[in-house]
């Protein structure tokens, strides 16, 4: 905290006023000092008179130069206390989890020294966990990954970034993967991959739209996506949208709507993938969750729009690295697929999340 700026003092009283010299005694004047009788009463009372001003005055200069209350709780800084010196900002990144860029939030991923990719952990009203990566607008890019057998791509038509395992130009800036959406034989939404319709796309359908410059947003297509003048290169469709205008679909509590899940049970491994009004990225998921559950998890973060990925323990992944082409590491509680599964290969879709811009 800054201190305040010294108080002056204006008014002379305030001050203490130098004694008048008065030369030094000589022997023979302290001889007849000494050899004098008792002064008089009257001048004894003189010099103590003046003795206890000297005291009363510099006992006041004294108080009005130390530091006093300021009445909110602080302190005046003493008069003549040297100035002080603002310490600079550290340019080291945070180490621990107690200094992360926002409360709540766990740094993942670090960029020349910024946050990229953060974490948050949310337990929702039925007991179910999930787990929620944020990737910031602007200090993160994307890709969409065909796998080796789903989309059905003929052969010749994927190039080298855009397969079934990371790209070589990928893997120094990779930061993080994630799953895609159903099968293409579930029909619940189209493909584009690089400029190619793998897919036909569907209007209405929820979508993740990654334009040239590989910035990415989710919405519905049709319907707010694509932007006027934007240029989409790639979109990944499923189901109509779990997350509108802030708000759960008003779907959300019919299960089936959602995808069939393993044993037609309700609490499955699920994820999904919104967009916050800072144009961040949330994907969230979990290895026990209701389609409700991922549409809270997404709103508590902030998240505007939003879609449901790809479903059952089998699919759901997401791993991540603590530093463009770090080691990656799983990143949802108990799931069923090595962290290092895309960069071997996969037979599903999935997206990359590279350092940027």
């Amino acid at each position: 905290m800054a201190l305040r700026h010294p108080r002056r003092f204006p008014n002379s009283e305030n001050v203490i006023r130098p004694i008048p010299h008065r030369p030094a005694r000589t022997p023979h004047a302290l001889q007849s000092h000494s050899a004098a009788s008792h002064p008089s009463p009257a001048k004894v009372h003189t010099i103590a008179r003046r003795s206890t001003v000297l005291v009363v005055l510099a006992a006041l200069s004294l108080a009005s130069c130390s530091s006093a209350s300021t009445g909110d709780g602080g302190l005046k800084t003493v008069a003549n206390a040297p100035p002080t010196t603002t310490i600079p900002p550290t340019t080291i990144p945070p180490t621990t989890t107690s200094s992360t860029e926002q409360p709540g939030w766990t740094p993942v991923s670090l960029v020349d020294g910024a946050i990229a990719v953060d974490t948050q952990a949310v337990t929702e009203a039925d007991g179910h966990v999930v787990t929620i990566f944020r990737f910031r607008a602007g200090r993160t890019r994307f890709a969409l990954h065909a796998g080796s057998t789903d989309p059905p791509i003929a052969a010749g038509t994927v190039g080298p970034d855009d397969g079934a395992t990371v790209g070589p130009d990928e893997v120094p800036v990779l930061l993080a993967a994630f799953n895609g959406g159903f099968k293409a034989i579930a029909g619940t939404g189209g493909f584009e991959l690089d400029s190619q319709v793998i897919v036909p796309l569907q209007t209405g359908a929820a979508s993740l739209v990654i334009d040239a410059n590989q910035s990415a947003h989710v919405g519905a297509w049709g319907e707010g996506l694509p932007v006027t003048g934007e240029q989409v290169v790639s979109v990944r469709q499923n189901l109509p949208p779990l997350v509108v205008n802030g708000q759960p679909s008003p779907a959300i509590a019919d299960i089936g709507a959602w995808g069939s899940t393993l044993g037609g049970r309700a609490a499955v491994a699920r994820s999904s993938l919104g967009e916050d009004t800072s144009g961040d990225l949330l994907y969230a998921a979990s290895m026990f969750a209701l389609p409700g559950d991922l549409a809270n998890a997404l709103i508590g973060a902030g998240a505007v729009t939003g879609m449901e990925l790809d479903i059952n323990p089998e699919w759901v992944q997401m791993d991540a690295a603590p530093a463009p082409g770090g080691a990656l590491a799983e990143g949802i509680p108990g799931q069923n697929r090595p962290s290092d599964q895309y960069l071997v290969g996969w037979t599903r879709d999935f997206i990359t999340v590279l350092a940027g811009p």
